[in-house]
Order: structure tokens, then C-alpha cells, then sequence
């Protein structure tokens, strides 16, 4: 027997939590019974369904994409914008992303219809480090990188300590390039960070993803992920190492 809310997560239709979320909110049938409680065991032969669709499995795809921005990270949108899924016409599974990018920050998201990795890319136990770089609107002194660095209180909560490099500045537009480095997830977290510190967005890019990264890649571009980076990304969420 397996946890209802892994096996819908097993069957690619989303991540162990927003499975958890459809199980809690009646979109989950078992055996023609609407299921709402947590920690229900299933057997192989239980007909389940979401949303009135049967629960099948799906063949495993795995995608980095490098996110354009003006883009949605889901896959629906209420206002009809573009989404991630939309740019893969071509997969007929039900893929999803994990995590999330602004509509106006573009790099690197995986699309996926593995539950398992999902969770394990998303729980915040697991510290998959996410590096950007920003365009900001002037250039940072060394108290705000240090504040960056030890961690920043925003309204929700302190960030945990970031990884920071000033790459480069110009004064004559009072701009600067930064490279931050985090393990968080929260919505808007570098923007709402590098604000805090007096330093405003105007550009932001995710450049790196664990060991992936954007080379040899440009905006709206995608590839299948490798066997071996899929393993090497659950064993890296796992143990913190790689090999």
C-alpha cells in the first residue's frame, strides 16, 4: 500500500504537495468515494481519479527550458498569457514546473511530470542552490552586499544568507550587475531582496539551476535533461553531493 498523495504524484499529475492540495479540496475520487482526508493507503487495484480522469502512468519526461520572459511559470493562466507548458507542444504527458519564475524574469526551470523529483527539488529541506544575476538601479556599498550576505528581513520572514559578487557597475547610468546565489524559494525573493537594500530590479535572470546551467542556451530554449542529470539532481537533493 502507498500514500494517496504519492501515487497521484507517481502518476505525473503534480508534485506530492499540490497533489496533497487536490486531495484536500475534493478534486480526488478512490474507488467512486470523494477522499479529503490526509495519509489514505491505497492498493494497486483502487480506481482513483482527478477531476473525474482516471489515474494513469505516464512515461517520465524531464526539460530544462530557459524561460523567456513574459512568461507564466504554471500551467494555466487565468488571463490567457503564455505559459512554460505552452512552449511544448510537441509533449503529449502532463508536465508541469517546478517552482516558479517571475512573468518578467527569464533562466533556467525544469518541467517535469516526476512527482519524486518535484518534492525533492521544492521541500525546503533540500538546499538546491539558484544563481542569478540582476540588473540593478544603482550601484550597492558594501553594508547592503553585507546585509545580502547575512540575510535580509522582508516581510514574511529573514532570508537565509545569500552567496553575493558584485560583477560589474556603471555609473554614468548608475546601474550594476550582481550575481546572487540562494537556496530559498520564496515568490519574488531576489527582487524583494536586493529592494530591502535600497538597490531595485530592472533585470533579473536565473542563470543556474544545481549544476545546470544557461551555456549554449538563449531565451525560449529547451532540451530533455540526461538520465544522468536526473539522478545526479535526486542524489544532490538527497545528500548534498553529486557523486
Amino acid at each position: 500500500m502507498e500514500r494517496l498523495q504519492k501515487v497521484i504524484a507517481a502518476a505525473g499529475i503534480a508534485s506530492r504537495r499540490k497533489a496533497e492540495q487536490l486531495i484536500s479540496t475534493g478534486h480526488v475520487q478512490v474507488n467512486g468515494q470523494v477522499a479529503k482526508a490526509m495519509g489514505i493507503q491505497v492498493e494497486p487495484h483502487d480506481h482513483i481519479e482527478v477531476d473525474g480522469v482516471p489515474l494513469t502512468t505516464e512515461k517520465k519526461r524531464y526539460f530544462l527550458l530557459y524561460k523567456p520572459r513574459r512568461v507564466i511559470s504554471s500551467v494555466h493562466d487565468e488571463k490567457g498569457r503564455k505559459t512554460v507548458v505552452d512552449l511544448f507542444p510537441e509533449v503529449n504527458e502532463r508536465i508541469y514546473p517546478i517552482g516558479r519564475l517571475d512573468y518578467n524574469t527569464s533562466g533556467l526551470i525544469i518541467l517535469t511530470n516526476d512527482g519524486e523529483l518535484a518534492n525533492l527539488l521544492t521541500h525546503p529541506r533540500y538546499r538546491i542552490e539558484k544563481q542569478y544575476t540582476a540588473k540593478v538601479e544603482g550601484i550597492p556599498k558594501v553594508e547592503a552586499l553585507k546585509k545580502l550576505r547575512t540575510g535580509v528581513k522582508l516581510a514574511a520572514k529573514t532570508t537565509a544568507p545569500a552567496k553575493v559578487k558584485l560583477l560589474s557597475s556603471d555609473r554614468t547610468k548608475n546601474t550594476a550587475l550582481i550575481n546572487l546565489t540562494i537556496h530559498e524559494g520564496m515568490n519574488h525573493e531576489v527582487r524583494d531582496m536586493l529592494t530591502a537594500v535600497g538597490y531595485p530590479v530592472s533585470k533579473l535572470s536565473r542563470e543556474r539551476y544545481a549544476f545546470l546551467t544557461t551555456d549554449g542556451m538563449t531565451a525560449g530554449d529547451s532540451r530533455p535533461l540526461q538520465p544522468q542529470e536526473v539522478a545526479s539532481l535526486k542524489k544532490l537533493a538527497r545528500t548534498g553531493k553529486i557523486r
